[in-house]
């Protein structure tokens, strides 16, 4: 035992005792709690983030790298003459509509654009029965916001109430695709299935049937500036249709 402990291998010991408590002090410890790169990535982005912007749905792609070559660039435009003649549905006008949209926003494809649409749409269905002003205003444009707002004001001073469930989309469409110098316009025909009753302070029945899926069409206008830095479409007009 006195020839294991002798000052040489003291020596040693004390060494690495010394490397593993400097090693301590610039790493660090694991807690078990450390977060991933991909975690860490996500909440820098969140406190990015503006106030008021969770509700913002964003119908476009963040900007990727460009094609590095002629193959990529050929193989990226078959991708997107495959959805424009998908969502197109045989209109030539509206394919020239959105391959006009696409030319001039690179990161604009019509696939990515109806998830946003769709996710949109139930959406401001949802927070137009429940009075949510603040999710309204992230979506809509002012002059459309303002036509929401007073329909929710009326609504409010009646006393009526809205118990709403957004059930789904069975169908959804482009109808009409332009770009004018200032904008990107889409316009896409909503058949929404939902639940809806409207009841007065009493809590009356007065209009729809809460235990009955209805269908309601409507068809709405979305517009951005290819120009612009922010990713985010607005609703800019609204119709019901029969």
């Amino acid at each position: 035992m006195e020839e294991f402990l002798d000052i040489p291998t003291l020596i040693v010991i004390g060494l690495a005792i010394f490397v593993l408590f400097r090693l301590r002090q610039v790493l660090g410890t694991r807690t078990g709690n450390e977060r991933t790169p991909l975690q860490r990535r996500e909440a820098a982005d969140k406190a990015a983030q503006k106030p008021g912007e969770e509700n913002v749905v964003q119908m476009r792609p963040r900007p990727v790298d460009p094609p590095q070559n002629d193959e990529d660039v050929e193989r990226a435009q078959r991708k997107l003459e495959t959805e424009i003649t998908q969502f197109a549905h045989g209109d030539e006008q509206v394919a020239a509509g959105i391959r006009a949209i696409a030319e001039a926003d690179s990161t604009f494809t019509p696939k990515i654009f109806m998830e946003g649409a769709k996710s949109a749409y139930e959406m401001i269905v949802t927070a137009f029965a429940q009075g949510d002003r603040q999710t309204l205003k992230n979506l809509l444009d002012k002059d459309v916001y303002d036509g929401f707002e007073r329909a929710i004001k009326d609504r409010e001073a009646a006393g009526r109430t809205i118990d709403f469930t957004f059930v789904g989309l069975p169908k959804v469409e482009i109808t009409e695709a332009e770009l004018d110098k200032r904008a990107a316009n889409v316009t896409i025909r909503f058949h929404a299935e939902v639940v809806s009753a409207t009841r007065d302070k009493d809590g009356t029945l007065l209009e729809g049937n809460a235990d009955q899926v209805t269908t309601i069409a409507d068809e709405w206008t979305f517009a951005r500036s290819p120009k612009s830095r922010d990713p985010n479409w607005k609703l800019v007009a609204t119709s019901q249709l029969e």
